[in-house]
């Protein structure tokens, strides 16, 4: 209001000097009251504004102020985030890192222990085997063994049944039967 009074009179007073350039004619004697007309009029309308404006002006620029203030809050609360989610890109690269030294050393440690496994499997197949053919190989011996025997008795009877006449058997029973009297005697 203050600065709209000096603007207000210097705006009337360049109106009156052009005004006051045609005066060859006749002044119109309803001038001035125009002018105090035009006056009053601009000083309600300054008035008017002077009570309304600052108050919306004021409130304008609250809400102006507070929209930037949310955007720069809204702002730091992006940038944390960003700052986080940069912060986890970059951790990213070292997790995937460790992650691939973790399931090497899983995948050797798993490997080790699948030969250990291995190994102690065939260990004890191998064990089992040797078992097994000491087994068959006794088993076998066996055979051989009652199949020599076997064989040995056959033979021997074939040779005893070769060599075996009638006198000879009478003979060997004769004995026979006399070793068996013997025998008897003594007890």
């Amino acid at each position: 209001m203050k600065r709209a009074l000096p603007l207000f009179l210097l705006t009337a007073l360049l109106a009156m000097a052009q005004e006051a350039a045609p005066a060859a004619e006749a002044p119109d004697p309803l001038l001035m009251w125009k002018w105090i007309n035009f006056g009053i009029l601009v000083l309600a309308l300054g008035w008017l504004m002077g009570k309304t404006l600052p108050g919306a002006f004021k409130s304008r620029t609250e809400s102006i102020q507070k929209g930037i203030a949310e955007a720069q809050a809204q702002k730091k609360d992006a940038d944390k985030r960003a700052a986080v989610v940069d912060q986890r890109m970059s951790a990213l690269g070292t997790e995937i890192e460790s992650f691939r030294v973790q399931s090497r050393l899983e995948m050797e440690k798993e490997g080790e222990r699948l030969r250990e496994e291995t190994a102690a499997h065939i260990r004890k197949l191998e064990q089992q085997a040797t078992v097994e053919i000491e087994s068959a190989g006794k088993a076998a011996r066996r055979e051989l063994r009652v199949y020599a025997s076997d064989l040995a008795l056959k033979l021997a009877e074939e040779r005893i049944r070769t060599r075996l006449t009638a006198d000879t058997e009478s003979a060997l029973v004769n004995n026979f039967v006399a070793d068996l009297k013997r025998q008897e005697s003594k007890n």
